[in-house]
């Protein structure tokens, strides 16, 4: 099972989201390709009701607590309730272009 994948299930598994989207962003950075290292993740869960951001964020980060503490590198987390995620109209923000990492 890809990183991905892992990444999927777990989340899918634990917060039983309405919206989930792991996008492998490690082409966008100075890696091999086919690396696994850079998510961008966006999930829509119920379970963020009454949460702050931080508070969402610390969910998200024991649960791929192994995957952090290995191959991944870098997460951008998107979290949202089902009303927050409504009033955006599903809009989730772009991904910055990387600018470090080099080399040479």
């Amino acid at each position: 099972m890809s990183i991905q994948q892992q990444i999927q299930s777990k989340l899918d598994e634990a917060l039983d989201p309405s919206v989930l989207e792991v996008v492998n962003e490690s082409h966008m950075h100075n890696v091999p390709p086919g690396s696994e290292s850079h998510f961008k993740i966006t999930v829509v869960s119920q379970a963020f009701d009454g949460k702050m951001l931080v508070a969402r964020h610390r969910i998200i980060n024991t649960l791929l607590a192994d995957e952090l503490a290995g191959p991944v590198h870098a997460i951008a987390l998107h979290t949202y309730t089902p009303d927050e995620y409504f009033e955006r109209a599903g809009a989730v923000p772009e991904s910055p272009p990387c600018h470090g990492g080099d080399k040479s």
